[in-house]
């Protein structure tokens, strides 16, 4: 299996995890990579299901013109120990 890793620098990384010699690295790279890809498919899941409850809140508040709430602009003002 081919996997691509990306490091903070975005610098990537391809690695043929069939070509560990070691076989207690190689089990347990095809684990991680079976958990994160587990994540992977939750993470997905939870964010179709609060995209689906978001439109269905905006659908009932929408409808609800009565709990609107004004919102004034506000203006921040410098207080004298912030002009230094």
């Amino acid at each position: 299996m081919i996997i691509t890793i990306y490091d903070k620098d975005n610098k990537e990384t391809v690695y043929d995890v069939a070509k560990v010699k070691d076989e207690g690295r190689k089990a347990e790279a095809n684990i991680r990579i079976s958990k994160i890809g587990t994540l992977n498919v939750l993470v997905e899941a939870l964010n179709f299901a609060s995209q689906g409850h978001q439109k269905g809140l905006e659908a009932v508040l929408g409808e609800c013109t009565e709990s609107v709430v004004e919102q004034e602009e506000q203006t921040v003002e410098e207080s004298e120990g912030d002009s230094k």
